[in-house]
């Protein structure tokens, strides 16, 4: 790619919209300069106000297939569990075409949604017996559509606590952690480091001992790699763990795993806040996925202390549902207004909150996932959003309140295409 520079009506700048900035792009597809005005050729975006490039910290791409299935329920009221047997259905069904169909879909479905940057926490790994073949399927499907993937390559060991996986399991297995690591090894080969890059997972409680998450987690340290784990989106998965080990999954990453500055716990749906402030004060950060949560009947998470700690929330579309960050960045804010019965729960220092939600679809995606993006910034890589200010939703709005407009009125047809390493797709 040529060095370019980028100059659009209104840009999100260090907590604000500012006009007519001009952004220059290496050829590299980083930001080298952001300034007021260059000498030269200058690309013009009239009509677009440009955000950092939506994160999606926790994507499991291959269930986006079970969008239009698994939303009836002729024998009365449905759970996870019940939704689990739909999913685990989908996985015996899948080869390695359709799964690149599904991935292709759902990576071109987030471009279009504002979503630069994916953390597909991927366990769903072989064709046949441990070939980990869909590994590379994945990695495939996000380089052809362009976007930027973490791939959390996942350990799954177990079908529960002490209990070996089940047939439907099988394909997400990994055998033991030499064979994990050998595979990580050779996947790291392969990425385009312009928009790949590695991180390391221990499924859940359930899916990985105690000694196998240790280890993975010091390894992902050694690596200097993220690392991620489903927390207690279950009240049942909270009582295994209890029966079996005598605490709570979130107690025992607290225990075991200090310190946790790299540890990103998704969901913590059913977390207690003094779990949760523990975490919080070693380093730990956490992933929710409003969207899924409800459509699972999962709960909504008491998320005040993770937003007292500042910065350590992001947020994920985990089964793709609907894929829809604006709507995820509202619902991150309307889920703590139902819990709690008050106007204004993740409040910003200045009474705002569009900007709280903005951070945790940008900013605390990159840090839960380590990489340089998530604010427009030099040094950064290029990942923008792009909103046509001329969609119904935002007309008469003012610069100063744009931002609440996108967050509490907009939608993906706000978004007019993306930029991932200064290179644009326009929204289809």
């Amino acid at each position: 790619m040529t060095a370019q520079t980028l100059q659009a009506d209104l840009t999100w700048i260090d907590g604000a919209f500012q006009a007519d900035r001009v952004i220059t792009i290496g050829s590299e597809g980083r930001i080298e300069s952001i300034e007021a005005a260059v000498q030269g050729s200058v690309r013009r975006l009239p009509g677009i106000a440009l955000l950092p490039g939506f994160v999606n910290a926790h994507s499991h791409a291959f269930q986006r297939a079970l969008r239009g299935s698994a939303e009836r329920f002729p024998t009365g009221a449905g759970s996870f569990w019940s939704w689990r047997e739909s999913m685990y259905a989908l996985v015996s069904s899948l080869d390695r075409q359709m799964l690149g169909r599904i991935c292709r879909q759902a990576y071109a479905e987030m471009r279009d949604a504002g979503i630069t940057t994916v953390g597909e926490f991927h366990y769903l790994h072989h064709d046949r017996d441990a070939d980990f073949a869909f590994d590379d399927v994945v990695l495939e499907a996000a380089s052809d559509v362009g976007i930027r993937l973490v791939l959390l390559q996942t350990y799954y060991s177990m079908g529960g606590i002490g209990k070996a996986l089940g047939p439907a399991q099988r394909r997400f297995s990994t055998p033991d952690l030499g064979a994990y690591l050998r595979q990580l090894d050779r996947l790291a080969g392969r990425l385009d480091p312009a928009l790949h890059s590695l991180g390391m997972v221990a499924h859940s409680v359930r899916a990985a001992s105690l000694a196998e998450t240790r280890a993975l987690h010091e390894e992902a340290a050694r690596r200097g790699l993220p690392f991620h784990m489903h927390v207690e989106e279950q009240r049942s998965e909270v009582e295994e763990s209890l029966a079996a080990y005598g605490r709570t999954p979130m107690r025992l990453l607290c225990d075991e795993l200090a310190p946790a500055g790299s540890l990103t716990a998704v969901h913590c749906t059913h977390t207690s806040p003094a779990d949760m402030a523990d975490f919080l004060s070693r380093g730990g950060r956490v992933c929710v996925c409003p969207l899924t949560e409800a459509n699972l009947g999962d709960g909504i998470p008491d998320l005040s202390t993770a937003h007292s700690a500042g910065g350590r929330i992001s947020l994920g579309t985990d089964s793709n549902a609907r894929i829809a960050t604006i709507e995820e960045m509202r619902w991150l804010e309307y889920g703590q207004r139902l819990r709690r019965q008050v106007r204004g729960a993740l409040v910003g220092p200045g009474g705002e909150v569009a900007s709280t939600l903005l951070d945790a679809a940008t900013r605390g995606g990159a840090a839960a996932l380590g990489i340089a993006t998530g604010e427009i910034a030099p040094g950064r890589w290029a990942d923008f959003a792009a909103i046509d200010l001329s969609v119904p939703s935002l007309v008469e709005v003012t610069p100063a309140g744009l931002l609440d407009a996108i967050v509490f009125g907009g939608g993906n047809r706000a978004i007019a295409g993306s930029f991932v390493g200064g290179k644009w797709r326009e929204t289809d």
